[in-house]
């Protein structure tokens, strides 16, 4: 695919993945994800905004050609912006620096030393901070510090002139360019795929930094922003507001969740079904959204999603070897990590000789923030009694959840 001008002397300059490769070494992308990167070309000057990983779907290739495509070499491109250091967009910088060793690399303070770090450049690296300003001849660039969103280092670039937010991974996707790169170009049978692959992006990717996110928001708030080009997903130019949106919802997600609920359960002979099965029924009754996962069947990333924007989560699982069922341990131990705060959770599941699970169970989530309800266990099968009892649960877990205004726009 070419180059596509976005705007006046602007172009979208990417490339898609499709891999069995898990995106971060984690996380499954069975609809691909999308590398973007921007040229902006000034009277006197051209730069580059962010590249692509090295190698694999076509990365290196897809550059030099669509550069090509507008008429530009390599070796013509005078600097190059990295709002974020990690490989998945800077991984081809080695390979350019070899096309152009004069290119001017712009970083931001925290930035400069990953560059050597990473690729072992240390000339022509130009650190910048809050405010500083690049001016291309009639075009000025401009550039703003947004830490931890979601690394250290990462910063945004602002053009001015066309009113264009470059935030690298900040309201960025899972999903691979179906032939559009506009919001406005989405077929509306594809409105719900963007919706999720956005949400699970969120919940894999950002999560863990939403305070930063919302600092970051608020601190851009002052700009007139008519489009955002992020470096994974779609191009926003016609719902801008609609993207801010949703990444402010996302983040808020963090203190305050949607009135639904997510099971997540594992089951070694049955057993924990059978209880998990009596949850949901007490759920259904009181008429809740609800999402359930089985893992591993399941892998982590989906769950995730889910898991973020729900209030009420149940986690169902056995005892396994005095110890907890390890897929599940998995799933809690990421739910620690990404900060998965202020959620209504109820615990249930067997053991066989002895238990153990719950002992670990408490001991991962101690910091969570939960508030729980139960737990409920029970040796071997689950009895009349237990059912019952499951079943109870469910529906005050239910009824608690139902009680939580839904969010604006969820």
């Amino acid at each position: 695919m070419p180059a596509v001008e976005i705007a006046p002397r602007t172009y979208w300059i990417g490339t898609n993945i499709y891999t069995r490769e898990l995106f971060e070494g984690i996380w499954p992308i069975p609809n691909g994800v999308s590398i973007n990167a921007y040229l902006v070309k000034g009277d006197d000057k051209i730069a580059l905004i962010d590249l692509m990983k090295s190698g694999g779907g076509g990365s290196s290739e897809n550059i030099i050609s669509q550069l090509k495509s507008i008429d530009i070499n390599a070796h013509e491109v005078d600097y190059l912006i990295l709002n974020h250091l990690e490989p998945d967009h800077t991984g081809y910088v080695s390979a350019f620096h070899e096309l152009n060793p004069d290119i001017q690399i712009i970083t931001s303070i925290k930035g400069a030393p990953l560059v050597n770090a990473f690729y072992s450049i240390t000339e022509n690296v130009r650190a910048v901070g809050d405010g500083d300003t690049l001016d291309l001849g009639g075009r000025e660039l401009q550039f703003y510090l947004a830490p931890n969103v979601h690394w250290p280092e990462t910063m945004v670039t602002y053009d001015p002139a066309e009113k264009i937010l470059f935030p690298c991974d900040a309201f960025g996707s899972f999903g691979a360019l179906k032939g559009y790169i506009f919001d406005d170009q989405v077929p509306a049978e594809d409105k719900a795929f963007w919706k999720e692959e956005t949400l699970r992006y969120y919940a894999n990717i950002v999560a863990s930094f939403s305070t930063a996110v919302l600092a970051a928001i608020d601190k851009l708030g002052a700009l007139d922003i008519k489009m955002i080009a992020p470096s994974h997903g779609l191009i926003w130019r016609t719902n801008v507001g609609e993207i801010i949106q949703d990444y402010v919802r996302y983040a808020n997600y963090m203190n305050e969740s949607e009135p639904e609920i997510t099971v997540v359960w594992g089951s070694m002979y049955g057993n924990t079904e059978n209880i998990m099965r009596a949850v949901l029924r007490g759920i259904a009754s009181e008429g809740v959204k609800v999402s359930v996962h089985k893992v591993p069947e399941t892998d982590a990333s989906f769950v995730l999603a889910d898991a973020w924007k729900s209030a009420g989560l149940v986690i169902a699982m056995p005892t396994y070897e005095y110890n907890i069922f390890p897929p599940m341990g998995y799933v809690l131990d990421l739910m620690k990590l990404k900060h998965f705060h202020h959620k209504i959770v109820l615990r249930v599941g067997s053991f066989g000789w002895v238990g153990g699970a719950q002992k670990v169970f408490d001991e991962k989530t101690k910091d969570n923030k939960w508030d729980i309800i139960g737990p409920l266990e029970y040796q071997g099968a689950p009895k009349v009694e237990d059912l019952d009892r499951a079943e109870t649960l469910g529906k005050d877990l239910a009824q608690r959840v139902k009680e939580i205004p839904p969010k604006n726009g969820a």
